[in-house]
């Protein structure tokens, strides 16, 4: 048993991008007895079992890693398909197989919630390999989605008729929460604007967001621990609608302001961690020095690309140490293939002058050693 709960308690901490520290600050113990736990070599006090449960958001039961013979094998299922790091990657070689094992499994439990939202997921994933999301910019310079073109993605298709079934019925509320995510943006896609709306009006404002009401739910140690969390994740959004919003309209990038920007979304998550600690959120911070990097080529900074470039690859080690085996080596060497993340406005020639530069060749055989 003391096996399974330290395991358990350093899986749920890598899920959540914690570290050591954060789930100390937030117990009230010490780093030391964490580690101790999670390397098998002690055992946490009975009393405070709820709060690792509650700092987790799960049941004792499933901190102890009680599973019925049902849930085990669904976790077999969903496993296999998590280990194809399919949002990670940047090619379709994994589509079939991943499909395969999600309608095979929904044969053995057909009313599965659970691997119902996990195949919408993947048919969403593999929608954006196969069909690509076509946009193209109106007169007054906005973004806009090719909707007739974006109807005949028929994964997308399929994601959406699962979706509104689970949205309608699914008694886990986190699994209705992920069907509506998934149903705003594709409804978008498809130009049914009211019906994404109406789907996102479901959903709470963000001053009622589990992250800020846990924030506002505990005190001490444990809640600065939760108010860490809050930030990043508030962080990580905004760095994401930042860059969305840069990318609406093509006029933004006329001059310098989307350099000054993305640095700005950057320097929030130095302000929040402290020597570098962000956990699992080197991820965002790749892909938005992967971006700054394609922005500063293209107004005519072309060192200070590189620059970027190599801070891309250097969070990139960082993410592969803090996921450690899972990670070790894949992350820097899908660098080149994912670069420059968020594509638009097109970044065609950007591209061609920037892979056409000697330094860019030396990046690449860095991200392959």
């Amino acid at each position: 048993m003391k096996v399974e709960i330290g395991e358990k308690i350093k899986e749920l901490r890598r899920r959540d991008g914690r570290t050591q520290e954060d789930l100390a600050m937030a117990l009230g113990v010490t780093c030391q007895a964490v580690s101790r736990w999670e390397a098998s070599g002690g055992y946490p006090d009975m009393e405070i079992l709820p709060s690792i449960a509650n700092y987790f958001g799960v049941s004792i039961d499933a901190l102890f890693g009680f599973r019925s013979d049902r849930d085990r094998r669904i976790q077999e299922i969903t496993d296999k398909v998590d280990a194809f790091h399919i949002k990670g990657r940047s090619d379709e070689d994994w589509i079939e197989e991943c499909l395969g094992i999600l309608r095979e499994g929904l044969v053995e439990f057909p009313q599965e919630e659970r691997l119902q939202i996990k195949l919408a997921d993947t048919l969403c994933e593999a929608g954006w390999r196969r069909y690509k999301e076509w946009t193209s910019y109106d007169e007054e310079g906005y973004l806009q989605h090719d909707y007739d073109r974006q109807k005949k993605n028929t994964y997308w298709t399929e994601a959406i008729k699962i979706c509104e079934g689970l949205a309608g019925s699914a008694k886990d509320t986190e699994i209705v929460t992920e069907a509506i995510s998934i149903l705003v943006l594709l409804y978008r896609n498809f130009g049914e604007t009211e019906k994404a709306v109406a789907c996102a009006r479901r959903m709470p404002s963000l001053n009622h967001s589990r992250e800020l009401l846990l924030a506002a739910a505990a005190d001490g140690r444990e809640q600065a621990g939760y108010i860490r969390a809050a930030l990043l994740e508030m962080a990580y959004e905004f760095a994401k609608q930042l860059v969305y919003g840069l990318m609406n309209c093509v006029h933004n990038y006329e001059d310098d302001t989307p350099m000054s920007k993305i640095k700005g979304a950057i320097s929030m998550f130095y302000l929040i961690c402290d020597e570098d600690d962000f956990g699992g959120y080197h991820d965002i911070i790749i892909s938005l020095y992967q971006y700054l990097s394609r922005v500063q080529w293209e107004r005519g900074y072309h060192d200070d690309a590189f620059v970027s470039l190599d801070e891309a690859f250097r969070h990139g080690r960082a993410l592969e140490m803090f996921l450690g085996d899972e990670g070790k080596g894949s992350i820097v060497k899908e660098l080149p293939q994912t670069w420059p993340w968020w594509h638009q406005p097109d970044c065609s020639q950007v591209e061609k002058e920037i892979k056409a530069d000697p330094r860019w060749s030396a990046w690449v055989e860095k991200t392959n050693s």
